[in-house]
């Protein structure tokens, strides 16, 4: 049975500009990323790999080049139809949890619903909550949560709406390493009980082992990728590739002078 794409990459470029020059954040990248699949991206730092997930997720606009979730085609949606797509068909998770410090568990799981002027079901929030092991602290603000149980809660907020896919920015990265791996592993399990495609950047090998396929990039190019790994393995292929000349070329490689 052939596995659909949930999204699809073709030949994206990323440029900015910074102090006279030209940068290539992303150059001509090509990837596909399968219905129910859990993908890490990683790289060193400047790699691109924070840009090709707000690309991806319709957060930033590519300067060229294709982005396509399902069968919709991103790069020639107006704002307005863009902000609509994110608010029904992707789910975020960030480093910073970016909950409402005056609003409870279940209203900042809820607020995704209310801002798309949906109907907020109650027993859904309630059932997201208790999916990610916060059955019993709906009414708790965030103040009155570990940070592993805030990092939950934005978690169950990004699911709510039910995403085709869920993008996840160095989710633990803020968080100890007891409580990275319950994090992960609710992850996983979405992946693997629910068939929640995720999308998640991170720089921890342990975090990228929990994922079906890793994928590397330097200087904005992918630079392979492994299945089924181990945190040993993907670790000494990130140790190999920021020590890999090939995979740093020479500044004028990546910046050119404006014309």
């Amino acid at each position: 049975m052939t596995q659909n794409t949930a999204i699809q990459l073709t030949s994206l470029t990323r440029t900015h500009h910074t102090g006279g020059y030209t940068v290539t954040a992303l150059d001509d990248v090509t990837l596909a990323f399968p219905e129910g699949s859990f993908t890490a991206v990683m790289g060193p730092s400047g790699s691109g790999k924070s840009t090709l997930l707000q690309c991806a997720a319709g957060l930033d606009r590519p300067t060229s080049g294709s982005v396509r979730l399902g069968g919709t085609e991103l790069t020639t949606l107006s704002e307005r139809r863009l902000t609509l797509l994110r608010r029904e068909r992707i789910g975020f998770v960030f480093q910073a949890f970016n909950l409402l410090p005056s609003l409870t568990a279940e209203q900042n799981v809820a607020l995704p619903l209310r801002l798309a002027g949906r109907r907020v079901p109650r027993a859904r929030v309630r059932a997201v909550l208790a999916r990610v092991g916060l059955g019993d602290r709906e009414r708790h603000r965030p103040a009155e949560l570990s940070g592993g149980q805030q990092q939950r809660v934005a978690l169950a907020r990004a699911l709510i709406t039910r995403p085709d896919v869920l993008f996840a920015d160095e989710p633990t990265g803020a968080l100890d390493s007891r409580t990275s791996r319950a994090v992960l592993t609710l992850l996983r399990e979405m992946v693997d009980q629910e068939g929640q495609t995720t999308l998640m950047v991170t720089h921890d090998p342990v975090a990228a082992a929990y994922a079906d396929r890793v994928v590397f990039l330097a200087d904005g190019r992918v630079h392979g990728e492994l299945t089924g790994a181990t945190a040993d393995i993907v670790a000494a292929r990130m140790t190999s590739l920021e020590s890999s000349p090939s995979a740093h070329p020479a500044a004028p490689a990546r910046e050119t002078q404006p014309c």
